[in-house]
């Protein structure tokens, strides 16, 4: 439905000329005002620095032949997990020295704010201890250094975390052929200023939001540096996968695939070794499902219905019910598909680059092209344990081998999951690995937990103070 907004000619002053439909969207106007009956200032008398790298040629060159123990990197915005909360550096591209030296103000610091500024421009960090020393930001993120005795990084992620924050952030986009923010209307946006109490409770809650998830991480590559030595997968040996190789025409028949991809000798190395140790298979300890083929037109973008489980939800380790869309509940009652349980697997059928599994945490629909896998009985392996597997580079080899591709989109099947080889070494091994990824799991709830925290106690100050001025 279409939405109209009315503006006096007088008013455009108020907002420094604007004057695109966008930028009076009710809900712009209704947010701005909102925030301007609190105490507040704008962004920019908050800011001491604020910096947009803009590289020649639209981005600096990605240079793989560098010693990463001493060269820089560089960042962007794709490194940010959509809630803010983690910035993933094992895959940052490196930089050449003349380029480090270019840049010094694109250089990153500890508790600086990142903010996207192309395209969706939807994210924003806060920059952590562990990041690479010598890190850059590149041309999609804008980096910004509070003055001293203002605010907190912390307390200004959780405001522009919430549904203020991301509609006055939203605001500032400009619409040339690629959407961007426009560093003159960030520094507009008006920021609540709460009293001390209030601002280091939400500071707080903000610190171990980012501390739990960084706990979680830290125990997932606990349980994959394990797998990695306990299988001999840290060898380099694995990591040199020739660009061509051979394979006999007796191959090629038993195999009935033509495609180079599935007789990758690196796949068949990570197979035979797991064969050379105690394994099993999903079908051995699993049920094999399919999603239902929902209508499209039913869904519903929110979980007020019932949530259902879309490929693109299917990503390591579990499902989090919090992001999923739903179909209406009159329609899921009439269909009456049995839902996925909690504990169960499921595994996105179409990608390219990789094919994820997720556990379930609560009962959920499944949708169509998303395998959903059900234990057999209380003593098969751990669903914590077998979606660590398929996420693995052991599950990954595996399904990218198997998969086949479709002009642009790879697609795998219930068989390729079912005969997919699990390696077992130990009991001991298995409940090591499953132990640690539960306690990720758990430390990732606790992470978006305290950040759901922080940000609904920012919006409730927000309208308590509008409400009572």
């Amino acid at each position: 439905m279409a939405q109209i907004s009315k503006i006096k000619y007088s008013q455009l002053s108020n907002y420094f000329g604007r004057i695109d439909a966008e930028f009076y969207k009710p809900i712009s106007l209704y947010a701005d005002q909102i925030i301007k009956k609190n105490k507040h200032k704008v962004l920019g008398h908050i800011v001491a620095d604020g910096y947009r790298v803009v590289y020649e040629n639209t981005k600096i060159l990605r240079d793989d032949k560098i010693d990463i123990r001493n060269d820089a990197r560089f960042l962007q915005a794709t490194n940010i997990s959509i809630d803010g909360l983690w910035i993933e550096t094992n895959d940052i591209g490196f930089v050449k020295e003349q380029d480090w030296n270019r840049y010094p103000k694109g250089r990153i610091e500890i508790g600086e704010i990142l903010i996207e500024v192309k395209g969706a421009a939807e994210k924003v960090t806060i920059v952590q201890d562990y990041m690479p020393e010598r890190t850059l930001v590149t041309g999609t993120l804008f980096k910004l250094t509070l003055k001293p005795n203002t605010i907190s990084s912390e307390y200004l992620f959780a405001f522009f975390s919430s549904k203020y924050g991301k509609i006055l952030r939203d605001r500032t986009k400009v619409n040339t052929l690629i959407a961007y923010v426009s560093k003159p209307e960030l520094y507009r946006i008006p920021i609540p200023i709460l009293d001390d109490i209030l601002h280091n409770e939400i500071t707080e809650l903000v610190k171990q939001s980012f501390v739990n998830q960084h706990k979680s991480q830290s125990l997932y590559q606990q349980a994959t540096t394990l797998l990695e030595k306990e299988l001999g997968l840290d060898n380099s040996d694995l990591d040199d996968s020739p660009n061509k190789y051979n394979s006999s025409f007796n191959d090629v028949i038993l195999g009935k695939r033509l495609d180079p991809e599935f007789y990758n000798p690196r796949a068949k190395t990570i197979v035979q070794r797991i064969k050379n140790l105690e394994h099993t298979t999903i079908a051995q300890n699993f049920y094999i499902k399919n999603g239902f083929p929902w209508n499209s037109k039913k869904f519903i973008e929110d979980n007020s219905g019932e949530p259902v489980i879309r490929i693109r939800n299917v990503k390591p380790t579990y499902i989090d019910k919090q992001n999923l869309t739903s179909i209406t509940k009159d329609y899921a009652n009439t269909i009456n598909f049995p839902k996925a349980k909690a504990g169960d697997v499921v595994i996105g059928m179409d990608g390219l680059k990789y094919f994820y599994g997720s556990i379930l945490e609560e009962d959920c629909m499944v949708n169509q092209r998303v395998c959903h896998i059900e234990r057999k009985n209380p003593d098969s392996i751990s669903s914590e344990y077998t979606t660590f597997i398929i996420n693995s580079a052991i599950g990954q080899a595996q399904l990218l081998r198997d998969m086949t591709i479709a002009t642009t989109v790879g697609h795998i099947t219930n068989l390729n999951v079912a005969k997919l080889v699990i390696p077992i070494v130990s009991k001991n091994f298995h409940d090591k690995i499953t132990d640690l990824v539960r306690k990720s799991i758990n430390a990732d709830k606790k992470s978006k937990l305290l950040l759901k925290e922080a940000i609904q106690r920012v919006e409730e100050l927000i309208e308590s103070a509008a409400e009572n001025n």
